[in-house]
């Protein structure tokens, strides 16, 4: 077994794709239309999906906003250099929520940024 995806309501899917893209750097993968449901399923990430765990952004077309809720917590990401990938992300236009640095009563370095949709994603450095 193995982890396929996870998904998340967005209300805007073409802002959504443009900051897993353009400010995360994922491919846009698959996007197909589902009219008879009224929403649209884009899968973003890193690589193929046979080989990797993606995100699945769901938009109904007749929701334009969600609220998030207290049960998810975030998504996480591995770079391989937590503070240049949070500059690049700012310089992206992205919103960093907690600045590049050592976890709380740790010294793995984390940051944490927000996607268009108000979900959380922690960057986390990659060891060794």
């Amino acid at each position: 077994m193995r982890i396929l995806h996870t998904m998340l309501r967005v209300g805007d899917l073409d802002r959504s794709i443009s900051f897993y893209t353009e400010v995360l750097g994922m491919k846009l993968l698959r996007k197909k239309d589902y009219p008879d449901g009224r929403f649209t399923l884009a899968f973003v990430g890193y690589g193929d999906e046979s080989e990797n765990t993606v995100i699945e952004l769901t938009h109904n077309w007749d929701i334009d906003r969600y609220e998030l809720g207290t049960g998810f917590g975030h998504i996480a990401l591995e770079v391989n250099d937590v503070y240049e990938a949070t500059g690049q992300i700012r310089n992206n236009g992205g919103k960093i929520l907690r600045e590049a640095g050592p976890m709380n009563a740790g010294t793995t370095v984390i940051s944490f940024v927000e996607d268009p949709d108000g979900y959380q994603i922690e960057l986390i450095g990659k060891k060794g």
